[in-house]
C-alpha cells in the first residue's frame, strides 16, 4: 500500500534536487565554508560524534568552527543558541550534546540559512560551519558533502514511507566523501563509485554518573554484572552491542529516536544499573539517580580522512 507513496516521495525529492542543480530555485551563500554531515537513512547513523570529530579536528588545524543543527525534537524554530545549560525540550538532544563536548558555537533553527546568518552575527570569529544532518537542506549552499552509512545500510531499498530512505542510494555518487560505520568499507565503494571511502568506528568504556558527573568508573568495573541499557537513538541495538562488547550483561531497552524519556521509564523494579546514551541522558537530568550512568563515545576514523579534509578545505572549491 506504501508502495506508490513511496514512488511520489522519490519523484518529488529528485525533482526538487533538480531545481536546485538548475538554479531554479536559489541557494543562500554565507561567506565562509560550510560542511554538511548527513546520511540517507531517517535515523540517526553516527552523524553526531562524526560532527564532534570534525569541530576538534578543525579547532586543532587552526579554524575557528561554528556549528548549526535543525534541533530535532526541541520546540525552536527561529535561530537559538544552544549552551550546555539549554533544555532538549527546546533546542533538541543533539545540540546540547554538541554544546557541552565541542567548546563550539551551537546554533539550532528550521531554517538553516537564517540560523548560519544568526550564529556568524554572534560569533563573528567563525570561519567554517559544520551542519549537523543537513543533507537533504538545499537551500543553504555547501562547500563539502559528507555521508555517513552505518549498518542498516540502506534498509529494504525503498525511500520513504515504504522504506528508510530519504534519498535514492544513487545520491552517494554525488557527495564528495561517505564515512562507512559499521559497514563493510568495500560494499560501499561499489555503492559510491569515485567518492572516496573513509571507516569510522566508535570508541568509549568509560562511564560517567548522572547525577554526579565527577564520579566516573571503567566499563571493566561493569564486567559481568547485568545492566539496563536504554537508548532513544535511531539505531539502539549498536548501543547495545557496544556495551556486550565491553563485557557487561545488557538488558535491552530500545526506545524511538529522540524519546523524551520520563522517570518512570527508568524504573524497572530490580535496582540494577541503567546504563544510557550522552543524547538520552541530556533528557534525564534532572530525575537523574546514582545508579544512572551515561556511556560517552568518541568517533575514531581513518587517518587519510583528516588529510582529505585538510586538501579539500584549503582547495578551490572551498575558496
Amino acid at each position: 500500500m506504501l508502495w506508490p507513496a513511496s514512488l511520489a516521495f522519490r519523484a518529488a525529492v529528485l525533482a526538487r534536487r533538480l531545481a536546485y542543480r538548475l538554479r531554479l530555485l536559489d541557494r543562500a551563500r554565507v561567506g565562509v565554508p560550510v560542511v554538511v554531515v548527513g546520511n540517507l537513512v531517517a535515523g540517526g547513523s553516527g552523524k553526531t560524534p562524526l560532527v564532534l570529530w570534525l569541530a576538534e579536528f578543525l579547532k586543532a588545524n587552526g579554524w575557528a568552527p561554528g556549528l548549526v543543527s535543525r534541533g530535532y525534537g526541541g520546540s525552536a524554530r527561529a535561530p537559538l543558541e544552544a549552551s550546555i545549560a539549554s533544555e532538549a525540550a527546546e533546542v533538541g538532544d543533539e545540540p546540547v550534546v554538541l554544546a557541552r563536548r565541542s567548546g563550539c558555537p551551537v546554533w539550532v533553527g528550521a531554517e538553516r540559512a537564517a540560523t548560519a546568518r544568526a550564529l556568524r552575527a554572534r560569533h563573528p570569529e567563525v570561519n567554517v560551519l559544520v551542519l549537523d544532518d543537513g543533507l537533504q537542506h538545499y537551500a543553504l549552499a555547501r562547500d563539502l558533502e559528507i555521508a555517513v552509512v552505518d549498518a542498516r545500510g540502506f534498509g529494504n531499498g525503498f525511500m520513504l514511507p515504504a522504506g528508510p530512505l530519504r534519498e535514492p542510494p544513487s545520491r552517494l555518487r554525488s557527495v564528495d566523501a561517505v564515512v562507512a560505520h559499521g559497514i563493510d568499507r568495500e560494499a560501499l565503494q561499489r555503492r559510491a563509485g569515485r567518492r572516496p571511502v573513509f571507516a569510522m568506528t566508535l570508541e568509549g568504556d568509560q562511564l560517567h554518573c548522572l547525577a554526579d558527573a565527577r564520579e566516573r568508573r571503567a566499563a571493566s568495573a561493569f564486567a559481568g554484572q547485568r545492566v539496563h541499557a536504554v537508548a532513544g537513538i535511531g539505531n539502539p541495538n549498536r548501543f547495545f552491542l557496544h556495551l556486550a562488547r565491553l563485557g557487561l550483561k545488557v538488558v535491552p531497552h530500545p526506545f524511538p529516536d529522540h524519546h523524551a524519556f520520563r522517570a518512570e521509564e527508568l524504573e524497572f523494579g530490580d535496582g540494577l544499573p541503567v546504563v544510557m546514551t550522552e543524547k538520552d541522558a541530556v533528557k534525564c537530568r534532572r530525575f537523574a539517580q546514582p545508579r544512572h550512568w551515561v556511556l560517552p563515545v568518541r568517533a575514531a576514523l581513518d587517518p587519510e580522512f583528516g588529510d582529505w579534509l585538510s586538501k579539500r578545505l584549503r582547495g578551490p572549491k572551498a575558496a
